[in-house]
This record gives C-alpha cells, sequence and structure tokens, in this order.
C-alpha cells in the first residue's frame, strides 16, 4: 500500500467517476489568538493497491503538535475491493476527510501522521501562526 498524493485543502470532493476534486491546497494557517480555531480543512489522500492488498485495511490519522504531543485522532478502515484492475495494475483510492474546528493551543509546525495497518506512511506538514504577530 501506498499513498501517492497527501496534503490539505480548504474543500475537496470525489465525483461519481472517482475523479478527484481539490479547492485551496495550503501548508499553513494563521488565527488571531490562542488558542484558535481553524473552521475547516480537508486532509486529502490517495492510496495505491495492488492485488496482494485486497481486504479491510485500518487507519489512522494523528495530529502531533509542536512539542509531539497529539491533539488530536481519528480512526478508521477502507476496504480494498478485488476487480480486473486491480489484478493487473492496482488500484488508486482517494479519500477526502473533512476536519472541522480544530483549536491550535500554540504556534508551531504540526504534521497530521497517516498510519495504514500500523505502519507509518506519510507525514502532512501544517505551519500555525497568529496573524495577531504582524500587528503594531
Amino acid at each position: 500500500m501506498d499513498i501517492d498524493l497527501a496534503l490539505l485543502a480548504d474543500a475537496a470532493t470525489i465525483d461519481a467517476a472517482g475523479k478527484l476534486n481539490i479547492l485551496g491546497i495550503f501548508d499553513r494557517i494563521a488565527v488571531p489568538d490562542f488558542p484558535g480555531r481553524h473552521g475547516r480543512m480537508c486532509i486529502v489522500l490517495r492510496f495505491r493497491a495492488g492485488i496482494n492488498e485486497v481486504g479491510r485495511h485500518q487507519l489512522a490519522i494523528t495530529l502531533v503538535g509542536p512539542q509531539g504531543n497529539e491533539v488530536a485522532r481519528a480512526d478508521g478502515a477502507f476496504q480494498v475491493a478485488a476487480s480486473t484492475t486491480a489484478m493487473s495494475e492496482g488500484v488508486q483510492l482517494p479519500q477526502v476527510l473533512n476536519v472541522d474546528g480544530i483549536v491550535f493551543q500554540t504556534a508551531g509546525r504540526y504534521a497530521f501522521d497517516v498510519r495504514v495497518d500500523g505502519e507509518h506512511h506519510v507525514s502532512i506538514p501544517l505551519r500555525v501562526s497568529s496573524t495577531a504577530a504582524g500587528r503594531a
């Protein structure tokens, strides 16, 4: 199992044909003060799986704070279905996870760590700062 696309966006959808539509890719945000709440972001992932990976897989996404502490966590599962395409070429499985209302306690470097079946695959970085820092 590979993850060939991992990013944060303002919005994303997957249409009926499986096409991924992404709006507003970012890796940094600013909040007025701390603690600060960010209204909405989307975690966009695209998995690549082969025939040997058909079946159920566990997914864990952990938001890690600047000091290495766990800020938030989401666990779930997804299914890789057998198909003629998977037999020969593998399949792409796009996923969009809406994340609403995360509260950031401090400025700094955060990361969404993505694990599949307990194995770390990717970290999506996010720098959080204050808009108040630029005010006189």
